[in-house]
């Protein structure tokens, strides 16, 4: 049976041409994949903090990690899109797009915590709360990802990235960002369903890794597997960041 992820880096076509290991023991793994994840995570802090660091110690100037903000954002973007069509670099491309994502990162994260205090913490803890809750729902069984999931969870991404490609069209001629950027009660219902569509992304990720390690494909996917869900949990985390500070600016 055909299997679609939303996420882009874990399309359906992801393990087609690597589906057999060169040797036993060399291929990809749940563990692995796992493993590889923390890793990712690791660079990633470590920019982001070296970031934040460089906000604060210019008195909280957003000019001080604009360049870099915009450098981990443009980077980041490049090499993901050369993990997802090289693969077999991904040992090296994961980790360089892990450093650049932590630029952007801190950077944002230390602008917005500085308008709301206590901000960070609370998008970090909910970020990984999600996705240990959407662990727990794949692995019981409470969410499967079956064809009709997968394929309404891609539609709704593939929706979600047409409205912010059209909204930063229009933000070039000044209209629209305030469904993006507002505090209305529409700017943060968008956001909410943004948040609920992220989340899912997860389970199908999950069950994508899960189909890469059961067709022993070489060991180098495991950080492409990583790479894959540190796509999601960036995505995921950049999408509380903005529902928390559209719900703080009300008050």
């Amino acid at each position: 049976m055909e299997r679609r992820s939303s996420n882009p880096v874990l399309g359906e076509n992801a393990f087609s041409h690597v589906r057999y290991s060169a040797a036993q023991g060399q291929s990809m793994t749940v563990a692995g994949t796992v493993n590889r994840t923390f890793i990712l995570l690791a660079l990633a802090t470590l920019t982001a903090g070296w970031t934040w660091m460089k906000f604060y110690n210019a008195g909280a100037n957003p000019a001080a990690v604009s360049t870099w903000m915009w450098v981990g954002l443009i980077g980041g973007f490049i090499f993901a899109l050369v993990t997802t069509f090289k693969q077999e670099l991904a040992p090296i491309t994961a980790p360089i797009y892990a450093l650049l994502e932590g630029f952007f990162l801190g950077a944002i994260s230390a602008t917005l915590e500085a308008s709301f205090p206590g901000l960070v913490v609370q998008a970090v803890g909910l970020t990984f709360g999600t996705m240990v809750m959407m662990l727990i729902m794949y692995q019981t069984g409470l969410v499967r990802a079956t064809e009709k999931f997968k394929m309404g969870v891609f539609a709704a991404t593939g929706g979600i990235a047409l409205f912010y490609l059209v909204m930063l069209v229009l933000s070039f001629f000044g209209v629209g960002t305030s469904l993006l950027h507002g505090n209305s009660w529409l700017s943060i219902g968008i956001s909410l369903f943004v948040v609920v569509i992220a989340a899912l992304n997860l389970i199908v990720d999950f069950d994508l890794i899960e189909q890469g390690a059961s067709l022993n494909v070489p060991k180098y996917m495991e950080w492409y597997g990583a790479f894959a869900l540190m796509v999601t949990l960036v995505w995921l985390y950049v999408e509380f960041l903005r529902l928390l500070s559209n719900l703080r600016s009300r008050n």
